[in-house]
């Protein structure tokens, strides 16, 4: 056989892997970018109290998900590339934001299909949507279900808290570590201003019954 047309085909079984690879990691771009939209819709929807809609839009992540590692069965170093994973903790996150708001059983890592990493950075994000949920709830003068928030705000941090691993072993968990312990002591915060706030009302109230009474 010529050498030419040995390495003529050689080129094209490797130019067709490639393009193959490819194609692989353009899928996974697209899918990834997708996955977590429909977790950001999902986390809307359950600040809006709409948790039927925000499971919805969950199971369709989950389904891409599931599709997306069919894909990438053959491709490992595009699966671990870092952007599938980001999926994954954004699909975990809103998971486990509508499990607590909601009031049903928290999901676990293998109940997910996700890696212990890419779950507790999920957690920690979502301890960090409980900060708004919290606000949210101030606003709306629901002052105890603003406390429930910061007690599984600090349920989260009380757990992350105890993970000590390299990054690289976790994801990066430190950062969100750090995130979530910022955002449970401004939480912490608002919600006692609130509370005095409200003491200092229900005190002010009770003088001006007081007098009121006595004239």
């Amino acid at each position: 056989m010529d050498e030419r047309d040995g390495l003529g085909r050689i080129g094209d079984e490797v130019l067709a892997r490639l393009e193959a690879t490819n194609a692989a990691r353009e899928r996974a771009l697209g899918e990834s970018r997708q996955i977590i939209r429909l977790c950001a819709n999902c986390i809307r929807a359950g600040h809006r109290g709409d948790l039927a809609a925000g499971a919805e839009l969950a199971d369709q992540a989950r389904d891409r998900l599931a599709a997306l590692a069919g894909v990438l069965r053959d491709y490992p170093a595009i699966y671990w590339a870092g952007y599938v994973q980001d999926a994954q903790k954004e699909y975990a996150e809103a998971r486990v934001f509508l499990a607590l708001i909601g009031g049903g059983p928290l999901p676990d890592p293998r109940g997910l299909r996700v890696e212990d990493a890419v779950y507790l950075n999920g957690l920690g994000e979502a301890g960090g949507e409980l900060r708004r949920y919290a606000l949210d709830r101030l606003r709306a003068g629901e002052v105890g279900r603003a406390e429930w928030a910061l007690a599984r705000m600090d349920d989260i941090y009380g757990l992350l808290v105890t993970v000590d691993f390299p990054d690289a072993i976790t994801g990066g968990l430190r950062r969100t570590t750090d995130m979530v312990r910022g955002v449970l002591e401004r939480t912490r915060g608002d919600v006692t201003v609130t509370l005095r706030q409200q003491a200092l009302e229900q005190a002010l109230e009770r003088t001006r019954a007081a007098l009121r009474a006595e004239g």
